[in-house]
């Protein structure tokens, strides 16, 4: 079933396909109370680090959000929404209304970030039910097909898979499959594509899902001036002033739905993924991205729906990432299948001034390697933190900003927590079965590439930038390294494979690339010498820099179904460095 949802809109149907898409979209709109399609549109927008206090309305006295604050006047706001602590898993919580680590989405690299194709996203509830699907920037939830957007229901994508990009000015993104070119600052082009988006038919979802202010520290001078004249460092000008390109995008969006007429009928939400990405000023909030504390999950949250009434309200009762999905579904009146095993519920009833049984909320974060904690536990106004060398117990309404641990004083109470925890991780955890592979064999897709930082082992060799985060490669590489990533083909295709790299000669180099029953070996004859990007950074970034690689072709290769593994090694090249292994469809080359 979710193959017949992803493959649709690339065109490879089948009688069987068909049958099965309509069987159901019939299933669903059944289920509904709801199907003249005079149902809302939604437009889900989301900032990548922003944090709670990176608003004016939060009572941030340098920022400048105008839009934000006016449109934070004109919703609900949910003063107490919890996200993961860093990217990927929020996403995929608020994509699934399930907690992270029961959809396989981990971390944020390595292939932790990646969710299984067996979840069922609001895109593809929202195409079941006749909505177009759109998403319009970053994704982090799965770089390969079918775990990439189109694989997951969005019919439209434009943007980028990775955890972040390594440029913010005219840089390639991929639009369905296919790399373009883009000219300008990204954040206004992904709100172009937007634009365009949302002025066809509806209803339609459209997710706006901003790269910035995630790092690497990139913005137009105009931004960039105006918060350096107010005082504030490199970075946290580069950072006030992406928010504001937000701000500024987010007002264009908003009026071409007034223009068009749709905004009364159109859900506008607006959310960050986690904590900010530094010290700055975060409301007093104990915290920043990483940490399981207050500021580092609590995010801005407002929903604007005129037609039912949701403007103008301030809810202080926490809610989470897991409610999205139930809660949109309400609206628009679809009932979520329990197949799909919700773990968020439905917070309509806050809306309409109607209490709601308190609950745990529980959040989860990985420092490198994976393990129960830390962790933290919330119910009504109680907090519990577990850390490695420090568990405590707050409560938040007498102590918002977490300076009094009341443990020693509460431990039945922290006890109680404890305990709700260890039997929450071991059922999220249960149908865990490692790692998601990455697949080939598809029909369509025209190119599957094996990055660096998804190989599942590798030897003599290290990460450019140490910790193997997105756009990262291997450097150091000698006679000595190898590397392997596994796979799964899911049909019979065949590819060109190539290697992006570089690296010098001894005498005459070769690329061996060893898979069940086959291997493959590309000539190097001279110097491969990549290229590098030029980046208009305000500080100096984490990230690795930006390449264009040399590409070395190492043969043909017809999949055939079934678990398989690739291997990499070279002989008789020195200071080489390794970006990625790729699957180029013969038919289709991209």
């Amino acid at each position: 079933m979710k193959h017949v949802l992803n493959r649709a809109f690339l065109g490879n149907y089948d009688f069987g396909m068909i049958a099965s898409l309509l069987g159901l979209v019939g299933l669903l709109v059944g289920c509904g109370s709801n199907t003249d399609f005079s149902m809302p549109n939604v437009l889900l927008i989301v900032a990548d680090d922003q944090g709670y206090g990176d608003v004016g309305f939060h009572d941030n006295e340098i920022i400048d959000t105008p839009v934000l604050d006016r449109l934070a006047s004109e919703s609900v706001e949910f003063t107490r929404f919890y996200v993961s602590p860093v990217c990927a898993p929020t996403r995929a919580s608020l994509l699934t209304g399930r907690y992270h680590l029961a959809t396989g989405t981990r971390w944020v690299t390595h292939r932790e970030e990646v969710m299984r194709e067996e979840e069922v996203t609001l895109a593809e509830l929202f195409g079941a039910y006749g909505y177009r699907t759109g998403l319009f920037g970053k994704w982090h939830n799965g770089k390969q097909f079918p775990h990439d957007p189109n694989g997951q229901g969005f019919q439209e994508f434009f943007g980028f898979t990775e955890g972040h990009l390594n440029n913010y000015f005219d840089a390639k993104q991929i639009h369905n499959q296919v790399v373009e070119p883009t000219k300008g600052y990204l954040p206004d082009v992904l709100t172009d594509k937007a634009l365009g988006f949302m002025n066809k038919e509806e209803p339609f979802f459209a997710m706006v899902s901003f790269n910035t202010p995630h790092s690497p520290f990139q913005v137009p001078d105009t931004y960039f001036d105006k918060y350096k004249d107010k005082g504030l460092n490199d970075k946290n000008a580069s950072v006030y002033g992406m928010v504001e390109n937000i701000d500024d995008n987010v007002g264009r969006l908003l009026k071409a739905l007034q223009k068009t007429g749709k905004d009364k009928n159109t859900i506008v939400i607006f959310m960050s993924d986690n904590g900010p990405n530094g010290i700055r000023y975060n409301a007093n909030l104990k915290g920043i991205k990483s940490h399981v504390d207050e500021g580092g999950v609590r995010s801005p949250f407002l929903v604007r729906y005129p037609n039912k009434g949701w403007v103008s309200k301030t809810i202080d009762d926490p809610i989470a990432h897991i409610d999205l999905l139930p809660t949109l579904a309400e609206v628009i009146g679809l009932t979520v299948p329990d197949s799909i095993r919700i773990h968020g519920r439905s917070v309509v009833p806050l809306v309409q001034g109607e209490p709601l049984e308190e609950r745990f909320l529980f959040t989860h974060q990985v420092v490198r390697k994976f393990d129960t904690i830390p962790a933290a536990v919330r119910k009504g106004n109680w907090l519990l933190t577990i850390k490695p060398r420090d568990t405590a117990l707050f409560n938040l309404e007498v102590d918002p900003y977490q300076k009094n641990n009341l443990f020693e004083n509460k431990l039945e109470k922290a006890s109680q927590f404890l305990n709700a925890y260890r039997i929450w991780f071991a059922q999220v955890n249960a149908d865990y079965n490692g790692k998601t592979k990455i697949q080939i064999g598809h029909p369509g897709i025209p190119k599957v590439e094996f990055p660096t930082q998804e190989a599942v082992s590798y030897l003599q060799t290290t990460f450019r930038g140490k910790q193997g985060w997105a756009n990262d490669f291997f450097t150091q590489w000698s006679d000595s390294s190898r590397a392997s990533w596994d796979f799964d083909s899911k049909g019979i295709e065949s590819y060109e494979v190539y290697v992006e790299m570089s690296g010098q000669v001894k005498d005459a180099g070769v690329v061996n690339l060893r898979m069940v029953n086959q291997s493959l070996q590309g000539s190097i004859t001279a110097i491969l010498t990549k290229s590098k990007i030029e980046s208009p950074d305000r500080v100096p970034r984490g990230e690795v820099y930006a390449y264009d690689w040399p590409r070395i072709y190492v043969g043909d290769f017809r999949s055939t179904q079934g678990e398989n593994m690739i291997s990499l090694s070279t002989t008789g090249l020195m200071n080489a460095e390794i970006k990625s292994i790729q699957f180029i469809l013969k038919e289709e080359k991209k």
